[in-house]
């Protein structure tokens, strides 16, 4: 399939929505108005981690946990799918390294794979776009498999037919540290990283290629400013940024700067914004050093290295933080969606929250809240197609293309 092919229905809906978002301008909204939009769409958030002891009496996601989510938060705040992930940190490039990080990440798809198997009447494992649909109109919940960061595949592409029968929909190509594949947004010192963005390697651009082969997104966040672009040059098919937010709004790193989203737009892929609250906008000063503190006092080795105890008193005692100072606002966050939208169109724009990776933001910090993103978002005049659009319609889209790009 050309470019061109999958680019002409992306345009067609840019024409629908160009002249309803010219139009918009703050209206009042109520609560039960909310719910009732709320209600009719789907809504898929790209990027959920999971906390040590998933799927276990140590953290039982059918009942509610301490996590940001579990299933009665999604079906108390409306929060209809997610992206369940496949994370593992980076580590050294050595065989050990990766053999390390292969056993993680198998520790956490097979994690994954037990909340489902656990609750086969609440939830169920979508491999499709069509299956996403499917499952959601039998009344369950949807999860899907996303990995953020390449570095357990190893140092070869081998890996990537396994993943793909197993149903994962992307693959993060770095994280935090360069890694086989390509430069990070965030270089590791600690690791021997180079400032510098070395760009994608020959393995990375193997990779790139293999995803597209197998129909499974080339995700770009947390990936470094010329080996981002690199790929979605590369990238005979539409990316996604499974989790950033915009560098015109606040200046992170993390963030996409306006070339990096116009390559999005171009390549037909999406942008999902994401509700993190230091990639949103500063912190406040005091919430900032005292946060930092509360890492060092429970968290020296990681939130994965901490005890349940520990992990639960760095939740709480930041959140008591939060309450005493002001807080990133979920009005904040969605300027970021705004601001994207305005540049590269609303079917190029999505949602994500970061759960329990260290996102969240002041009225979407749990899945119980999510109605209020519904909410804000028609505050601000999005019509209902428009929030369809960006709960999930353009994610659904990129997956379609890959999946039909993928066995051609």
């Amino acid at each position: 399939m050309s470019r061109f092919q999958f680019i002409a229905p992306a345009l067609a809906l840019a024409l629908v929505f160009s002249c309803a978002h010219a139009e918009r301008q703050a209206i009042e909204v109520s609560e039960a108005e909310a719910w009732a939009l709320h209600s009719r769409i789907l809504t898929l958030d790209t990027h959920v981690d999971i906390g040590e002891g998933f799927a276990t009496a140590q953290l039982d996601p059918g009942g509610f946990t301490h996590a940001q989510v579990d299933l009665p938060k999604m079906r108390a705040g409306g929060l209809d799918a997610a992206f369940f992930i496949v994370y593992v940190g980076q580590g050294a490039l050595d065989a050990d390294g990766f053999d390390q990080a292969r056993h993680r990440a198998e520790e956490m798809y097979r994690a994954i794979k037990r909340m489902v198997r656990a609750y086969p009447a609440q939830i169920g494992l979508a491999r499709t776009a069509d299956e996403v649909e499917e499952i959601h109109a039998s009344g369950r919940l949807v999860a899907l498999l996303g990995m953020e960061n390449g570095f357990p595949l190893g140092a070869s592409v081998d890996d990537i037919p396994m993943w793909a029968e197993r149903g994962l929909r992307y693959v993060g190509l770095t994280h935090f540290g360069h890694n086989q594949f390509a430069g990070s947004s965030n270089p590791r010192p600690d690791l021997g990283d180079a400032d510098e963005d070395p760009g994608l390697s020959d393995l990375g651009r193997e990779l790139v290629l293999a995803l597209n082969d197998h129909g499974i997104l080339v995700d770009v966040s947390h990936v470094g400013r010329r080996s981002m672009l690199e790929a979605v040059e590369l990238s005979r098919l539409p990316v996604i940024a499974s989790h950033s937010g915009a560098m015109g709004v606040h200046e992170n790193l993390r963030n996409l700067d306006d070339e990096q989203l116009k390559a999005i737009r171009d390549n037909n892929g999406v942008a999902q914004m994401v509700a993190f609250r230091s990639y949103v906008a500063e912190l406040y000063p005091a919430v900032e050093a005292g946060q930092a503190r509360l890492r060092e006092q429970y968290l020296p080795r990681g939130w994965g290295e901490a005890s349940s105890e520990d992990r639960a008193s760095y939740v709480r005692e930041l959140a008591e933080l939060r309450r005493r100072h002001p807080d990133v606002t979920l009005a904040q966050f969605v300027d970021h969606i705004d601001y994207a939208v305005d540049l590269i169109g609303i079917e190029h724009v999505g949602i994500a929250s970061d759960f329990d990776g260290g996102g969240g933001v002041e009225d979407w910090d749990d899945a119980t809240e999510t109605v209020n993103v519904t909410w804000e978002l028609m505050r601000r005049g999005y019509s209902e197609d428009e929030i369809r659009a960006l709960w999930g319609g353009n994610v659904l889209r990129v997956m379609r293309d890959n999946e039909a790009g993928g066995r051609q």
